[in-house]
């Protein structure tokens, strides 16, 4: 059984408009067999990948398509993929689980989220059916492996510039590929490539299905690396490789929407991976608290450490309730264009990108918890923390490269901020309308920000007055700057990192509102702690963010005007942070695990 619940907003729409609890997917409402899914994919990395880390790390010649085989065998790399393609034909919701629960496999989360995602993606959304039919059943079933060839040593962030070409021989029987990629995980292994290459003097990229037996195909030795030393990462070089006009993926020009649209599905599966990483770094962080003595009793006794303790679980918190948001909404709307007629493919691809504001949310969002869940692990190992004898050395270096990956995190920042402005430039999302009302409210003397009732009533009316900040200073940006607020990094980003808090602290908010309709109020104490808590430092985070940006583009009466009503946007009653945090963090350091 699927998640079933009705789509309330549209992508974006989050931002304009309030949503209801009941209109939510929440990670307690997962069926008995995605929880067996799950299940069978957590005793895949405690049973393989866990006991032989130091020897995936260390390169033994293979052991990572060794564990790619078995992943395969048990149905993990097929979840996803349609039955007719030999997988198993489960919903995004369950896709995410998966991607979560293989994501504290370190370096071989990213082999196995590359083959799955990136690695496969692009020929089943894409492919045509005789390109589907020969390729899919073998990545589903892991006999063969997958890379995707875009970067280059030229164009990282600016794919569309790559150099790579491709030219039709004389016969028109075959595309001739030359060209150089580089970071291409699972490139030291891989059967099969994505490659994206211009067509003579084209425009845009055109992508192209290689494989490795084709020839002309050469790979470069494997990149040493900060972290995720385990997984392959190569550059691959294409010198007169013959591919069939066959494998021409989808149309000619078209691969850099190919690569756009995959890229949206890899950012909510990434947010998915560094969520399940961060269980695991707070699991280790908990049992060496209670280990590790100092001053005659263990360290998580001391207020310092339970701090840690507890804001990892609930940034942690805060994180899952977004991914399963997101990704029930994905569904919803695969499930809504399939009924209209749309192929399962197609309505994928619509349906991520119909939320790609909230996919590039979950990237630069999951990836900055997991950054400092592993930092303050660190430091809750102390010198051990240090020390490659102990897991936090490991989880330290791996985690930094999901900033980078999918779109470094300033891109996708940026991203997020155009997706959503465009979508309101073509009608899709009314936020004139609301911006207008905001600026017009500036010059009242009170906000009313409606009648709630329950324990997070007040928590309603500071999320309905940080919307009020983004249509503040987004509307009043676009107007002042106009054409030239596309090259105003700085601020795009601080608008993009207000929506970021939005999104997240509205969906621990909707989460703990529909927890507490199942299980009771008395039951829900921890979860509605620790929303009025994250709600509590994201009013000084989005006043800050609102601050720096109003600052940067204003002056005089109209500054002092905008500041004011930020002052009132984020104005929040006090909570005993003490309180809260030791109250979580005794129930951590109790069941010894992150048990939110």
């Amino acid at each position: 059984m699927e998640a079933e619940t009705k789509l309330a907003l549209k992508g974006g729409e989050f931002l304009i408009k309030e949503s209801d609890a009941s209109d939510v997917f929440i990670p307690e409402e997962f069926s008995e067999e995605q929880r067996m899914i799950a299940q069978s994919a957590d005793d895949f990395v405690e049973k393989e990948v866990i006991p032989n880390l130091d020897r995936i790390d260390a390169m033994e010649e293979g052991l990572n398509v060794e564990l790619i085989n078995k992943a395969g065998e048990l149905g993990l790399l097929g979840v996803h993929i349609p039955e007719q393609y030999g997988g198993f034909g489960k919903g995004f919701v369950s896709e995410m689980l998966v991607a979560e629960s293989l994501g504290d496999a370190h370096a071989i989360s990213v082999s196995l989220m590359a083959h799955m995602g990136i690695g496969t993606l692009p020929v089943l959304y894409y492919g045509t059916e005789e390109q589907k039919n020969k390729y899919v059943p073998k990545l589903a079933s892991g006999e063969w492996k997958s890379a995707y060839c875009l970067t280059e040593p030229s164009s990282g962030s600016d794919a569309n510039s790559g150099k790579t070409s491709a030219k039709l021989t004389d016969d028109g029987k075959h595309y001739i590929l030359n060209g150089q990629k580089m970071w291409i995980t699972n490139g030291g292994f891989a059967d099969f490539f994505t490659v994206f290459a211009k067509i003579d003097d084209d425009k845009n990229l055109s992508a192209f299905l290689v494989e490795k037996d084709f020839g002309g195909v050469t790979i470069n030795a494997e990149e040493k690396k900060m972290g995720i030393k385990g997984s392959s990462t190569c550059q691959v070089f294409f010198e007169n490789c013959k591919v069939p006009v066959e494998n021409l993926l989808s149309e000619r020009g078209n691969g850099f929407k190919i690569a756009l649209n995959i890229l949206n599905v890899g950012r909510a599966k990434l947010g998915a991976a560094v969520l399940g990483a961060g269980k695991r770094v707070i699991l280790n962080s908990i049992k060496y608290s209670n280990e590790r003595m100092q001053f005659g009793r263990p360290i998580s006794k001391y207020g310092a450490i339970r701090y840690k303790l507890a804001e990892q679980a609930i940034r942690t918190y805060v994180l899952e309730s977004s991914i399963y948001r997101a990704a029930n909404n994905i569904e919803m709307k695969v499930k809504d264009l399939e009924n209209e007629g749309l192929s399962h493919e197609n309505a994928i691809l619509k349906g991520v990108e119909q939320f790609a504001v909230e996919c590039a949310i979950l990237k630069v969002f999951g990836s900055e918890v997991l950054d400092y869940v592993a930092d303050e692990g660190v430091q809750i190992y102390g010198g051990m923390g240090y020390s490659a004898e102990a897991p936090m050395d490991r989880a330290y270096r791996d985690s930094r490269i999901n900033r980078i990956f999918e779109g470094t995190n300033e891109i996708n920042r940026m991203l997020a901020v155009d997706m959503m402005l465009k979508k309101g430039m073509k009608g899709e999302l009314d936020l004139m309308g609301p911006a207008m009302a905001v600026a017009n409210e500036l010059m009242s003397v009170s906000s009313d920000s409606g009648d709630y009732s329950g324990p997070l009533a007040n928590e309603r009316k500071y999320l309905v007055n940080f919307k009020k900040v983004a249509l503040m200073v987004a509307g009043s940006a676009v107007q002042k700057l106009m054409q030239t607020l596309a090259k105003e990094q700085e601020i795009l980003m601080n608008i993009a990192d207000i929506l970021i808090k939005i999104y997240a602290a509205e969906s621990a908010l909707l989460r703990t509102e529909k927890l507490i309709g199942i299980k009771g109020e008395g039951a829900c104490t921890d979860q509605i702690n620790m929303t009025k808590l994250y709600f509590y430092d994201t009013a000084d985070s989005i006043n800050k963010f609102g601050k720096d940006a109003i600052a940067s583009f204003t002056s005089g009466d109209e500054q002092k005007m905008m500041l004011m009503g930020l002052k009132r946007f984020t104005k929040t009653e006090a909570v005993n942070v003490k309180e809260i945090r030791q109250s979580i963090a005794e129930k951590l350091i109790d069941q010894e695990k992150y048990c939110y």
